[in-house]
């Protein structure tokens, strides 16, 4: 399918939308209302908990704190809808700000639990402040306005919905599609990854956590001025659950499953309350959580990740447009060849009473390949860690081009011009080989949240995407730049981390274990790489335990042996030391 096609058929979806009131019954569209109020609750939980990777309970809690500020307002205070939906929307910003700050460094099922906790307080809250009308609620809530008309009913009101909830759609697919979107997406990568790439963790989630809070005050408000009433209970935990449920129907990765999940879920239901009293009479609403449990068992069987992604399995894919090339991100000056770059000056770290690096100092020059050699259990991947920031010093000091960076966050390290690979490999497998390079170029660029929602970013990400381009072509992975990451072997994933390291323009690469994985036609591909990036002025950190590859490559080595630095020198004299025989052959060849 060709992208002129795809439009073709996104048009045609949005055409039939324009006519379904033309065509359904009242009640249907009041459904087709519902499912889109719904939809711009569950469009922030896939941003936030299927593609940012941070599970939430509390959504319902969002939705009802836009929903009763716009309703305070209007029927307390007489104010316009409209002036409630810019309270109700900043109102849930700041407080998802608050709760944001408080609860998103927590980790695993904490963080989960936390948004059970508040969302329960929340609605607690709606019920027993008098001024919100306690469990009554607040009623005869005026209809929204536009030029003197009333959008009284749900025909009138329901173009409306919708406007809101494809701009929302479009506006999410912007974010995704840029700088900041990708580190969104790279968040379930894990901590190290991220910071590795020189990217703020707990700020990208506190700012997607945030957006995801805005789209439920939209939800919010529109439903207040839809139903006319609010109570707590449209927003208790429960009804959280039940979004996260429509998110994980339709497809958490995917933005078009909020409005698939809301849809069959939103339909299952109703038509479960319609068919169980003519089945059963006497207890159809006991016997609906269970026909609506078996259901949605029965559709994840079907289909583990969503409807959204097995239908695409049967869809034809939309063919990308490769990236032309259209100027370039600015380049380092690399330091004058020969002078030191990492000086490393009694490195210790300590594990409880394990010494795993034990006063260990070597420097790094500039234009040169270091390799970091030792038998397992040297230390060698603890030191990489120290270097790049990923585990503190407990004594010691490392500097980095003249700048003491013993202290600094592993972010910040990255930023100054070292990046790295991993011992096993840290991909986003669910990410395309380009998207994953352009996660490189993250500290060369700037554009945040706002121009890439507005798309005011496109001449930075095409010179992003150019660099991304030239660093898949040096290690051969250019022509399959649009499949994804998980698809490809060992050997190739290790090479696109290199080019995302690469696409960082570090002053000093950090390649642990580089050429594990690949085969002796790919590791002489890989060394005519480094040599390649030798010869250009980069200097190379090197964690290797194929001896002959890093023999025949480095211009020094470092040997380590229980923590601690054990010689140095070229690959011959270290070849040929006793002490590294011994530590390597358990005695002297």
């Amino acid at each position: 399918m060709t992208r002129l096609q795809f439009h073709l058929v996104a048009a045609a979806g949005v055409l039939l939308l324009a006519l379904a009131p033309a065509l359904l019954s009242p009640f249907s569209i009041t459904l087709m209302n519902f499912i889109g109020i719904y939809a711009l609750a569950v469009l922030g939980l896939v941003l936030l908990s299927g593609i940012g990777g941070m599970l939430s309970f509390g959504q319902a809690a969002f939705v009802g704190i836009a929903a009763y500020a716009t309703a305070w307002l209007t029927v307390k205070a007489g104010y316009s809808p409209w002036i409630g939906l810019v309270v109700g929307v900043v109102l849930t910003g700041l407080v998802a700000a608050i709760l944001g700050a408080v609860t998103l460094r927590l980790g695993g099922h904490f963080l989960s639990l936390s948004t059970i906790a508040w969302g329960l307080a929340t609605y607690f809250l709606f019920g027993n402040v008098p001024m919100l009308g306690q469990y009554n609620g607040i009623s005869e809530i005026p209809p929204i306005s536009i030029g003197g008309y009333a959008l009284s009913s749900s025909n009138s009101i329901y173009y409306l919905i919708w406007v809101f909830v494809i701009v929302s759609l479009v506006l999410s697919a912007n974010l995704l599609d840029s700088r900041e979107g990708r580190a969104v997406r790279a968040l379930r990568g894990g901590q190290v990854m991220t910071e590795s790439l020189g990217i703020n963790p707990f700020r990208v989630k506190l700012i997607t956590f945030v957006i995801a809070a805005l789209l439920s005050a939209l939800s919010g408000w529109l439903y207040a001025h839809m139903s006319r009433f609010v109570s707590p209970a449209p927003f208790d935990v429960s009804v959280g659950i039940l979004y996260l449920l429509m998110a994980m129907v339709g497809g958490m990765a995917y933005l078009s499953g909020a409005i698939v999940g809301a849809a069959v879920v939103t339909l299952l239901k109703n038509s479960i309350q319609d068919w169980l009293p003519v089945i059963s009479p006497g207890a159809s609403g006991q016997l609906e959580v269970i026909v609506f449990s078996v259901l949605f068992i029965l559709v994840l069987q079907r289909a583990r990740a969503g409807i959204v992604p097995l239908a695409l399995r049967w869809l034809p894919r939309v063919q990308p447009t490769p990236p032309l090339a259209s100027g370039s991100l600015v380049h380092r000056q690399q330091p004058e060849r020969g002078q030191p770059i990492l000086t490393i000056a009694g490195a210790t770290r300590r594990f409880g009473g394990l010494l795993a690096v034990d006063n260990v100092s070597f420097e790094v020059k500039a234009g040169e390949i270091l390799g970091l050699i030792g038998p397992n259990g040297a230390g060698k991947t603890t030191m990489f860690n120290l270097i790049t920031g990923a585990l503190p010093l407990n004594q010691g000091r490392i500097s980095f081009l003249g700048q003491d960076i013993s202290r600094h966050a592993q972010r910040q390290i990255a930023r100054a011009g070292i990046a790295r690979t991993f011992q096993h490999v840290k991909l986003r497998k669910t990410m395309t080989l380009l998207d994953t390079v352009l996660l490189g170029t993250y500290g060369r660029t700037s554009s945040g949240f706002f121009a890439g929602v507005l798309r005011l970013d496109r001449a930075e990400e095409a010179r992003a995407q150019a660099e991304a381009m030239r660093q898949l072509q040096r290690v051969g992975l250019a022509d399959r730049a649009f499949e994804l990451a998980g698809n490809l072997p060992l050997g190739n994933q290790r090479l696109l981390e290199i080019a995302r390291a690469l696409a960082a323009d570090p002053a000093l690469l950090v390649l642990d274990e580089p050429a594990a994985g690949l085969r002796s036609a790919e590791k002489a591909e890989l060394a005519h790489l480094l040599e390649a990036l030798r010869a250009e002025g980069l200097s190379i950190l090197l964690v290797e335990h194929d001896m002959d590859f890093v023999m025949g490559l480095v211009d020094r080595t470092v040997v380590m042996d229980f923590g601690a630095k054990l010689c140095e020198g070229t690959p011959a004299v270290v070849r040929s030391d006793p002490r590294v025989q011994e530590a390597y052959l358990g005695g002297v060849a």
